[in-house]
């Protein structure tokens, strides 16, 4: 079993690199996970730096004592991939951020696309945001992450249409294979740069937002035979993109 993540802000240690883990997280590893002396640990900021600990001890219920001797910097993998995902309903948001942070996402956009019932405005907007924000951190501790994906603030079509023209590869996935889609599994991928990976609604994407992207360079693609939730087609992209340019390997 590989060692669990917790985040910290800084990495500050003491005399003898000695560190205190409080607060939610040190909670969380002395009541919850009951960590004893001996075991180990890793420290990140979720940002690539992490420093593999030992724990020394605890002190009360939410103080755990490590001994970090180093941090180390994990660079920024390529070519960095992100999906734009639009708004599913219910919970389906928090269960596609989630996969897609496990298997490795490096960045992840809500789209608020026309044909999505569900719609993020005001105060609601707000806490769908930091929710999906706060799974992605959670997946990224469970997956023994240290660098955890960006989730960006809700995108209207122009603005996702800009990212797209910004990419080496964009790249839309649409069933409509009349459309003259190609298959995802034998697109051309960069080796290095950027991935933008645009995930419709359940509805599907409407033919002026489709227009809009492939205006500004991008591609259409269908990833096979059958339709994929929405909630699950970026995990499934998100896991081909990363073995076919090797950074599964």
């Amino acid at each position: 079993m590989t060692a669990p993540v917790f985040v910290v802000e800084h990495f500050n240690a003491g005399g003898g690199g000695h560190y205190v883990l409080d607060g939610a997280e040190g909670r969380h590893a002395v009541s919850v996970k009951r960590l004893r002396p001996g075991e180990d640990v890793v420290l990140t900021d979720g940002a690539g730096r992490w420093a593999d600990c030992v724990v020394l001890g605890t002190e009360g219920k939410d103080r755990l004592i490590v001994q970090m001797d180093s941090v180390t910097e994990e660079p920024p993998e390529e070519p960095r991939i992100t999906v734009v995902q639009a708004l599913p309903k219910g919970d389906r948001g928090e269960l596609a951020v989630e996969t897609m942070t496990e298997t490795g996402v490096d960045a992840i956009v809500p789209w608020a696309a026309a044909r999505c019932i569900t719609q993020w405005k005001g105060d609601r907007g707000q806490k769908a945001l930091a929710k999906w924000r706060s799974t992605a951190r959670e997946a990224g501790k469970q997956s023994r992450r240290v660098r955890f994906p960006e989730v960006a603030g809700a995108m209207t079509s122009k603005q996702v249409a800009a990212l797209l023209a910004t990419a080496d590869l964009a790249a839309v996935l649409h069933e409509d294979t009349e459309h003259g889609t190609e298959p995802f599994a034998t697109a051309q991928l960069p080796t290095s740069g950027s991935i933008v990976l645009v995930v419709g609604p359940e509805g599907g994407i409407s033919p002026e937002e489709i227009e809009l992207f492939t205006g500004v360079g991008a591609k259409t693609f269908h990833l096979g035979r059958t339709v994929l939730r929405t909630s699950t087609a970026g995990t499934v992209a998100t896991a081909l993109l990363l073995a076919r340019t090797g950074r599964w390997s």
